[in-house]
């Protein structure tokens, strides 16, 4: 298999050329998508722009039952890189360049296998994970949903659109797009090669309190200062995540939570009439994220003047209580069947969360260490770019993907 890994070092080192920053969200169906269709010959490949740099490639050949995603967007560079971001390094052990570990790597072994099998595979390549607005999966599932339970999959080509019991029939796609059904997504992050069956939910948040200007000698009431009362909030909500501490799932403990930012005030003889506090925080699968928002927005009096959700990304498996145990349970054995080992649950957040949200069975997978995701000289190690490739390969050529 050296074969393959030299061939996907070399799709990797025309991959990591291509500028694919996110921030500024410039990227558009040439370039990297030029070069990915070029290498999938014997493919039915869709190309779709949902603007603001949020681009996907969905390349089909025969009736594949899995779909494996894979994000071609990089976060910005670091000025303490020590060469050329987008120029591919490769000593005996690793591969570095910006996007090879976060996840230029798997995509390039992707195309690997694909050059080398003819058997069944479909491939969902998009560009704005790195956004903080996601579009591309959002507007794949909505042209693909997924079959209602019962019915059958992975049996190629039909109509996409609404489906159900009730309601109107499916419409077919426009010319030049066919409807594809899968059983399971399987989405690249770097897990270090093994199967990743839950993660953390992730939401942000802004909050505005208001107060009133004034000379700081006299005695305040407590709605007086904007900034004493996110003080006050900041306590209490430190206090409130302290109390999930109990609270477990999957290998996953308590609750995430972080006061990224508080802005506010003039000087310190006046009063500070407003207040700005981004925060963060994310949740165990079993965590009701709509109850926690509540909470957190109650937690003190006056309640602040403004409390808006900037990004909401479930958790992996998507559900409540009762069903999250067993979605992680059907991805298990999905692993099991294919022969991926299961890894623990991780803190960070993946798209996967958006196929599992969507009724798709769903898990992480991919080559890398997230350790080295989004640093200077990000790296992945050619070994764990052999062994993926490896196990790609093995699905693809037994009719398994």
């Amino acid at each position: 298999m050296n074969r393959l890994l030299d061939d996907t070092l070399r799709h990797l080192h025309a991959l990591v050329g291509f500028d694919t920053r996110n921030p500024p969200r410039e990227i558009g169906t040439g370039g990297i998508f030029d070069y990915l269709r070029a290498q999938l010959p014997g493919f039915e490949v869709t190309v779709t722009d949902y603007g603001a740099g949020a681009v996907t490639l969905h390349a089909v050949r025969g009736a594949p039952k899995r779909l494996f995603n894979v994000h071609l967007d990089t976060v910005p560079d670091s000025p303490h890189w020590s060469a050329d971001p987008h120029v591919l390094r490769v000593t005996a052990d690793r591969a570095t360049g910006l996007g090879a570990c976060d996840i230029k790597g798997a995509a390039a072994a992707l195309i690997a296998v694909a050059q080398v099998t003819d058997g069944p595979m479909a491939m969902l390549f998009s560009t704005d994970e790195e956004a903080n607005d996601a579009r591309c999966i959002a507007g794949f599932l909505k042209a693909l949903p997924p079959l209602p339970l019962g019915e059958g999959r992975g049996e190629g080509p039909v109509g996409a659109g609404i489906t159900g019991d009730t309601g109107p029939s499916p419409q077919p796609l426009s010319r030049g797009e066919r409807g594809y059904r899968y059983d399971a997504v399987i989405v690249a992050e770097p897990t270090k090669g093994e199967a990743v069956l839950a993660h953390r939910g992730i939401h942000s948040v802004l909050m505005r309190f208001a107060g009133h200007a004034g000379h700081a000698s006299g005695e305040q009431k407590p709605s007086d200062s904007a900034l004493h009362q996110a003080v006050r909030w900041g306590d209490a909500a430190l206090d409130f995540a302290a109390a999930q501490s109990h609270e477990r799932f999957g290998g996953l403990t308590g609750l995430r939570f972080n006061i990224g930012r508080i802005e506010g005030g003039i000087k310190a003889n006046m009063i500070a009439p407003t207040t700005e506090v981004r925060f963060g925080f994310r949740p165990l699968p079993t965590m009701d994220p709509e109850r926690m928002l509540e909470t957190l927005r109650t937690l003190v009096e006056p309640a602040p003047a403004e409390f808006t959700e900037t990004f909401r990304g479930d958790s992996l498996p998507a559900g409540d209580t009762a069903t999250a145990e067993a979605r992680r349970l059907a991805a298990r054995d999905l692993a099991d069947e294919l022969e991926i080992p299961v890894g623990n649950a991780v803190d960070f957040w993946t798209e996967a969360a958006l196929f599992s949200a969507a009724g798709y069975t769903a898990f992480v997978y991919g080559p890398g260490d997230i350790a080295q995701a989004h640093t200077a000289d990000e790296w992945v190690a050619l070994d764990q770019l052999q062994h993926y490739a490896t196990t790609i390969h093995r699905l693809v050529a037994r009719g398994n993907a």
